[in-house]
């Protein structure tokens, strides 16, 4: 008789050690947030302290290159801009915090011991191990998928107080992949492009009142979800990578000057708050048209352009893309300014002065002539003309230069009079160069057609364009109340809409889609009651003679014989003259003859209350897809590369 067979026995516990990650402590709101860097990052910071390179004073890029990380002090350093040191981790155990469901995790060396403990555990398969922390608190390892981590609780006795494992327990979980976390994949390695960023009035930039560098990094993420979205075929064929978005900083400098100290003195104590938030935001409009704080202004933005983009060239000496600039709010007018005032290269100067000079002299001359018109001097033309006089030249004339002319008293105190008046408008400062030959400008919610108007200029010359720049884009929202249209100064004559942006999945948003179909109804339904009404009066006041109903039958019968022999037409299609496309409008040169203005689509909520969400349609482009996927857009179009599928009622 053969033996029983013995039971089965369980599988011996096996043991795996854990898979690290790199989280970084990110401090704001007076609490602690610990953020995982992406799979590559980790990989990278992992590598590195693989191959024991934590005792010498290793720096790994991270975040794009936004970021170093010094791995033998656990500190990660902005590089392009001031922000406060963050501490880095080796990450393997965490727990659960306190105040919400986010998951801390321990440090390095408690994690350590905590791995070892569950070691033996799962190894002896003898749990129930208790640890105590640095901080005195209790951990219970009771089984592989329950462990618990304990508040102290002090109970006194005669020999003291000991930790006892009382009050609320915490989950604790081992590994990365048992909290749930999200972590990206990384960014692409090549940058393609490269944009600089300028904030507008104050150090807050949206209606959380986060900084220009939060800002541009949703500004970043979302341009990152575009490409694959909308790039995906040239990212597949790696045709492309991404285009990197730097901040630009000028607030800070302006209000170290001092001025904030002065302004102190003089601000009444009443509603304080308010006072302090006029101070530090809207009188940056007024900073920036004081010669003085003009001049501090711009002498900041361009530095800091110039800085930035040597940095970036040192950091990136593979880099070979093109720049481009953007700016918000008062950002776009300094910009705007800056440009205006840049001068292009000698060889591009040549070419410019041998196809435009009888141009730009002809239209200069007719300038002049423009301006003694309205003085009501128009019969010295020809002493201007003789002299080859242009707007720029007579705005640098003196007196004395007039009185060489042979112009009169009374016709010199005139000029005079209208050049001081335009000088006083302009804001007086030596603008910088930049090193480089901005491809594009964006400019979001902008004031520039304002600032222009105030400042003296009715229209700007349609052969005018940028000095090194190929394009310009105003882009707003169309409740922003500080943006302005450009086109118009253009074109004065001719009343036109902004180009509606193209929604970035492809269709107008269903709320406009109904409001024109219903605007359609309502014209269709008054066009058919007007049509019904002049047919009933027409019958009730025509004559009952026999030749003039026998005219009319014969013009009825010959109408409808015409409509017969028309070919059979879709109900819904709209007349010939409806379906011929809008004429193409002449905007100048100011965007290399492509429209300028782009007004976005706001959303449903939005329509209920133009005043109420005001404030968010000036702070909305941020985060706006349809913001981000024009810019990609535009910049990748001077690559050669185009979207997967063009998107209905682009250019």
């Amino acid at each position: 008789m053969a033996a029983p067979e013995p039971p089965p026995t369980e599988p011996t516990p096996r043991y795996e050690p854990v898979g690290p990650h790199w989280f970084f402590c990110r401090g704001g709101d007076s609490r602690e947030r610990w953020v995982p860097f992406s799979v590559q990052d980790s990989e990278r910071l992992e590598a590195a302290h693989s191959a024991g390179k934590d005792k010498e004073d290793v720096v790994v890029p991270t975040s794009g290159g936004r970021y170093d990380v010094h791995l033998k002090t656990r500190q990660r350093v902005a590089v392009y801009w001031e922000e406060e040191v963050s501490e880095v981790r080796r990450c393997t155990w965490f727990y659960k915090g306190d105040k919400d469901n986010k998951y801390i995790p321990y440090s390095e060396s408690f994690s350590e011991e905590l791995e070892e403990a569950y070691m033996v555990a799962v190894t002896l398969d003898e749990w129930k191990k208790k640890l105590e922390s640095p901080s005195r608190e209790i951990i219970i390892l009771h089984n592989p998928k329950l462990m618990v981590h304990y508040h102290p609780v002090a109970v006194s006795d005669d020999w003291g107080s000991t930790p006892t494992e009382q009050g609320r327990p915490r989950t604790v979980k081992r590994g990365v992949e048992n909290i749930a976390a999200e972590i990206p994949n990384g960014e692409p390695l090549q940058i393609d492009h490269l944009v600089f960023v300028v904030h507008g009035i104050g150090p807050a930039c949206d209606i959380r009142f986060r900084s220009i560098v939060q800002c541009v990094n949703d500004f970043r993420s979302v341009s990152l979800s575009m490409l694959q979205a909308h790039f995906k075929r040239a990212q597949e064929q790696q045709q492309i990578g991404r285009v990197e978005f730097l901040p630009v900083n000028w607030h800070s400098s302006l209000h170290s000057t001092g001025v904030d100290v002065d302004l102190e003195r003089i601000t009444l104590p009443s509603i304080n708050r308010l006072r302090h938030f006029i101070n530090d935001t809207i009188l940056d409009v007024f900073f920036y048209n004081s010669s003085t704080y003009c001049q501090t202004i711009v002498d900041t933005v361009a530095s800091e352009m110039n800085r930035l983009y040597q940095l970036f060239l040192q950091r990136n000496p593979l880099f070979s893309g093109g720049v481009s600039i953007a700016g918000h709010s008062l950002g776009s007018l300094i910009l705007f300014d800056l440009l205006t005032n840049q001068k292009a290269a000698p060889e591009e100067d040549e070419r410019s002065d041998e196809g435009s000079r009888t141009t730009s002299s002809n239209r200069g001359v007719e300038e002049v002539k423009e301006i003694l018109t309205k003085l009501e001097l128009s019969e010295y033309c020809d002493v201007f003309e003789k002299e080859k006089m242009d707007r720029q030249a007579l705005l640098l004339c003196t007196e004395k230069n007039l009185k060489e002319m042979g112009i009169p008293l009374g016709p010199r105190m005139k000029i005079l009079h209208y050049i001081s008046s335009k000088t006083e408008t302009q804001v007086s400062a030596n603008y910088p160069q930049l090193n480089y030959k901005p491809t594009i400008f964006f400019a979001f919610g902008s004031p520039i057609g304002m600032f222009l108007t105030v400042r003296g200029v009715k229209r700007i010359n349609p052969n005018y364009s940028l000095p090194t720049c190929k394009g310009f884009f105003n882009i707003f929202h169309p409740f922003d109340p500080v943006a302005y249209r450009i086109e118009p100064m253009i074109v004065p004559d001719l009343e036109f809409e902004p180009m509606l942006l193209p929604h970035h999945k492809g269709r107008k948003r269903m709320h406009l889609e109904l409001k024109e179909g219903l605007t359609r109804m309502s014209v269709d339904l008054k066009n058919n009651l007007l049509g019904s009404l002049r047919v009933a009066w027409q019958s009730f006041t025509r004559a009952p003679l026999p030749a003039v109903e026998a005219a009319t039958t014969d013009a009825e019968a010959e109408a409808e014989s015409s409509v017969e022999k028309q070919p059979d037409t879709k109900p819904d299609e709209p007349p010939a003259a409806v379906k011929e496309e809008a004429p193409v409008i002449n905007v100048g040169r100011l965007n290399g003859g492509n429209r300028i203005d782009y007004v976005l689509q706001e959303k449903p909520i939005e329509s209920f209350n133009e005043y109420l969400f005001a404030l968010q349609g000036h702070l909305c482009y941020w985060e706006s897809e349809d913001t981000v996927l024009l810019v990609l857009k535009e910049i990748y179009q001077t690559q050669g590369i185009t979207l997967d599928q063009p998107l209905p009622g682009s250019q």
